[in-house]
């Protein structure tokens, strides 16, 4: 479970408090929401990867910044009674999984505890966090997969996999992945034998990233063919290549938990402001009077427009926003609607969150991939006089350091 590093201390290495590659010996107290062990060295903060909370390790330091040092864990001198085996051959070299030597209940366990430190220490919020909903499948739930190779080396040689844990460019070679199904698994061999050919016949000047999407109707490789995925009773086309939540297991709880939070204390109207192909205005749209999506992508809103007349449903409307005056298109009144934002995982801009707040809606619902930065937004709907009522982790991907938080606010 180290990292390829070299004897010799990189440029830059500040050897202080640490020398380069010196061993350490300390007790993990808690995990950090990046999935690192966290521990203390004589009261200086030390960060190891694959270290679980209650353990005794053997550590060997890489990087010493301003506060805490980094290290490789060496070996596990007391064992936490959550560890267990992992089954991925590549876990530890591979940077996909971070958890698969955590027993899935303890996962869960410190997820809910991230997102209530997270809460405090970047909002001053002192909120009860719901038990996450965990995932139905732990494992072959993925429904997208995207290998990449980098450009070949002299040799010519193709890695196709996915980054190294630790590293920015070098690659990990990827047979098959236990987060996705075996048809998956199978695709990627084809896809892997079919790059290598086509490298023999003329060698690749760049390197590409791969997509394998498994949907309603089987699995595809192209970004541009339409695929369907259902969720609920509704059935969505999008092309395979864009963003769709890829966990497919938990997605009717998940959407109709956003649908639920949105609609308390019978608001009329919603606003999904971040509406991509329609999938929470569509799901949400039966419990209110009327709905609108906004989006700036307009293929997006093309396919949910699209989305909304395959499945019947006549009283949601979808336009393309202009970022500058994306609440401008919404005729009726704040005070009567709910709006969901889901951003990507940077969060939210400050302009926008400024517009939804003159746009003063009853109830606010955040879903974000990335509880940090939901946590930093989250200040600002405070100060324009909101209150957080509620906090639910979702477990789309056991296995890994990720989840996504949907927290409702309401005017104070």
């Amino acid at each position: 479970m180290t990292s390829p590093t070299a004897n010799k201390a990189p440029r830059g290495f500040h050897p202080d408090p640490f020398q380069y590659h010196e061993k350490i010996e300390l007790e993990i107290d808690t995990l950090t929401n990046m999935g690192l062990g966290l521990g203390r060295y004589e009261n200086w903060v030390v960060m190891v990867a694959y270290a679980l909370p209650g353990e005794r390790i053997r550590a060997r330091v890489f990087r010493n910044d301003r506060n805490f040092s980094q290290a490789d864990l060496v070996e596990v001198l007391r064992p936490s009674p959550d560890r267990i085996d992992p089954i991925c051959p590549v876990f530890g070299q591979c940077g996909g999984c971070q958890y698969q030597h955590l027993n899935y209940e303890s996962q869960l366990k410190w997820k809910a505890r991230q997102v209530k430190e997270l809460l405090w220490h970047m909002a001053r919020i002192d909120a009860e966090v719901n038990p996450p909903i965990a995932s139905p499948r732990t494992f072959g739930y993925r429904s997208k997969l995207t290998p990449h190779f980098p450009k070949p080396k002299k040799d010519n040689k193709v890695t196709i996999g996915f980054l190294r844990a630790g590293s920015r460019h070098s690659y990990v070679e990827i047979e098959k992945c236990p987060l996705v199904s075996e048809a998956m698994n199978q695709k990627l061999l084809e896809l892997k034998d079919e790059v290598r050919k086509k490298q023999l016949a003329k060698p690749f000047k760049k390197g590409a990233t791969l997509l394998i999407r498994e949907h309603l109707d089987g699995i595809s490789a192209d970004p541009k063919s339409i695929i369907r995925e259902k969720v609920g009773n509704l059935v969505f086309s999008f092309p395979a290549g864009e963003f769709f939540q890829n966990n497919p297991h938990i997605l009717d709880i998940f959407a109709d938990y956003v649908a639920s939070k949105a609609s308390e204390g019978g608001v009329r109207f919603l606003v999904d402001a971040y509406c991509g192909s329609g999938l929470f205005c569509l799901t949400s749209a039966s419990r209110f009077e009327k709905a609108v999506g906004i989006e700036v992508s307009e293929q997006s809103v093309q396919y949910a427009i699209q989305n909304a007349e395959a499945n019947s449903i006549g009283n949601a409307s979808f336009v393309v926003g202009d970022a500058a005056s994306i609440f401008e298109q919404v005729d009726f009144p704040g005070e009567e609607s709910a709006v969901i934002i889901d951003p990507p995982r940077k969060g939210s801009n400050e302009a926008f969150l400024k517009q939804m707040t003159d746009f003063s809606p009853r109830r606010i619902v955040y879903v974000s991939c990335n509880p940090a930065t939901q946590m930093r937004d989250l200040k600002l709907l405070l100060q324009a006089g909101y209150a957080v009522r509620d906090t639910q982790p979702f477990d789309l991907f056991p296995q890994t350091k990720h989840l996504e938080c949907v927290i409702m606010l309401e005017k104070a």
